[in-house]
């Protein structure tokens, strides 16, 4: 049975109404006419009426009072996190790889659960792992209600364990329990990684506010600009659709230029991969570096310092020749992108000039604002500004002072919108430009792993527990990469903090009398809902009665 409406003349009668079956069809009957909609609402008699039935259906009784603010809630928790984010666990093949190689140890609480916790507590909302427990009381996450914090600590050493293997010479990072993973997660995946050409690489690092273990803490040159802290070194490797393939831990003296080979010579033994291109931003290169590369075999597309770089500068931008527009950015469209490139060689290197109109445009305008402000205070006698590298760029002495060089401001404009690349790739000088356009992309995947590292202060004193905590780090960026790429498989394109503030918006209400437990879900809202369809999670029923 259920009510039905029927206007009649201009008004909304309300009826109840059943189905019957009757001659092989559905039939609906009329078993009474309540009267007019507006009239039984006024008057209070629609409302007294389902009241008083509500009485005979014990869930509803349990809601009733619950709207009326006589009946508390027992529970709430946040589940749109969790949900998403176990399937997600579950068939990237993280929960099924790290069960296979806990099955050789005996621990005696659920170390899986303990990883998976601390993997999405960097998702949602990135802390210690001390802060992690705390956290998850919010949430509704299966199997972890009797974790403690010495539970996570055992579950991050054993992560960063040290396998009984030899450590080849110069080795600058031994192997781990998490490399296992990686390589076991990199084999399940092998169809995916099958025609992997493009390897990206780049490197941050990470301080600490203790001692940071008996060998990663060191001081070193500080991204974070944090001098007086001890720090580790941490690099990424990530195929060209961006996704996470490993990450690598040295100490936080281990300079940029220092990793690129190691870290290729480790990608070949450790995964077994053919022939492959490297591609790396300028800060990680240095002749000795390329050479090795060359020597070693490996293919390689890296950016240039123009400005620093003498052949760069008096040589290849210097070169005669028309640029080529590139197409559609090697698209299907036949509409001219921004982009437009260069082949120069000199000598046997092989360089590709890339110039785009619109970041030309751009960089214009900027110095045009920078020369401006420039001239005004250099006009009330700011002599400091040559401390500037931006303004001293622009400068030159005169007398006691300083004044804006025309001759620096031309040569600056050779610069505009371009940057330049070293390759020795046989790709054309278009689909060069596009692959190292795209380390632009992962390095905002990249600034992503930054956010998901920065979990401060470390309590950790161990190498090993160290290293679990930050692998637990790159297997949330490993989930966070494949709910972006279902997403971008249904056109769809958020941004992550919507994705997580919409989610952690969906809760579950847990409500109880006299035996009775209800369930209520709150509503999907924002794109929570699209979120859930991407990672093939049904959203729970809004009202279920559980045992």
């Amino acid at each position: 049975m259920f009510f039905r409406q029927k206007t009649v003349k201009g008004h909304t009668y309300l009826q109840i109404v059943e189905n019957r079956w009757e001659e092989g069809r559905t039939r609906q009957r009329v078993l009474a006419t309540l009267g007019r909609r507006d009239e039984l609402q006024e008057s209070g008699q629609l409302e007294a009426l389902l009241e008083s039935g509500s009485r005979f259906a014990d869930s509803l009784v349990v809601l009733s009072e619950h709207r009326r603010g006589e009946r508390p809630a027992v529970a709430t928790r946040r589940i749109g996190a969790p949900r998403v984010f176990e399937r997600l666990w579950q068939e990237t093949g993280c929960a099924e790889v790290v069960g296979s190689l806990l099955a050789e140890r005996k621990f005696e609480f659920p170390v899986e659960r303990a990883i998976f916790l601390e993997v999405l507590h960097r998702l949602v909302s990135p802390g210690s792992d001390r802060s992690g427990l705390a956290w998850r009381e919010d949430y509704r996450v299966d199997g972890v209600e009797d974790l403690d914090l010495h539970h996570a600590y055992r579950a991050m050493a054993w992560l960063g364990e040290p396998l009984e293997e030899a450590i080849p010479e110069g080795a600058l990072a031994l192997r781990c329990t998490k490399d296992r993973i990686e390589e076991a997660l990199f084999a399940r995946d092998r169809d995916l990684f099958s025609g992997l050409q493009l390897v990206f690489f780049d490197t941050t690092s990470i301080y600490f506010e203790g001692e940071g273990g008996e060998t990663l803490g060191r001081y070193g040159h500080s991204k974070d600009h944090r001098k007086n802290r001890k720090q580790m070194v941490v690099g990424v490797v990530l195929d060209q659709e961006g996704r996470p393939i490993c990450c690598e831990l040295w100490p936080g003296n281990t300079t940029d230029v220092t990793t690129l080979v190691p870290v290729a010579e480790r990608l070949r033994k450790r995964f077994g991969i053919g022939r492959v291109c490297l591609i790396a931003d300028r800060g990680m290169v240095r002749k000795e570096t390329l050479e090795t590369l060359e020597t070693t075999g490996w293919d390689y597309i890296v950016g240039t310092r123009m400005r620093n770089t003498k052949e760069v500068r008096d040589e290849v931008l210097s070169r005669a020749g028309r640029f080529q527009k590139v197409f559609g950015e090697r698209t299907k469209s036949k509409d001219a992108s921004p982009l437009e490139v260069k082949e120069v060689w000199v000598g046997e290197r092989r360089y590709v000039v890339c110039r785009n109109a619109e970041h030309a445009t751009k960089d214009r305008a900027d110095r045009e604002a920078i020369l401006a402000s420039l001239e005004e205070r250099l006009r009330q006698g700011a002599t400091s500004l040559v401390g500037n590298r931006g303004y001293r760029r622009y400068l030159s002495a005169r007398g006691q002072g300083f004044q804006i060089d025309p001759k620096k401001v031309e040569r600056d404009e050779r610069y505009d919108g371009k940057w330049v690349l070293r390759t020795t790739t046989d790709l054309e000088p278009a689909d060069v430009a596009l692959a190292y356009k795209q380390l632009w992309t992962v390095e905002e995947i990249f600034r992503t792993m930054k956010s998901l590292l920065e979990t401060r202060p470390v309590y950790h004193r161990t190498d090993e527990a160290i290293r679990g905590h930050v692998f637990c780090s790159f297997l949330a960026l490993r989930l966070r990469a494949e709910l972006e790429s279902r997403l971008a498989e249904r056109g769809e394109t958020f941004e992550w903090a919507s994705i997580i503030r919409d989610l952690d918006r969906l809760e579950e209400i847990e409500l109880e009398k006299h035996g009775t437990r209800l369930l209520l879900r709150s509503e999907a809202r924002g794109v929570a809902g699209k979120v859930f369809q991407a990672a093939g999670v049904a959203l729970p029923p809004t009202i279920r009665q559980v045992s």
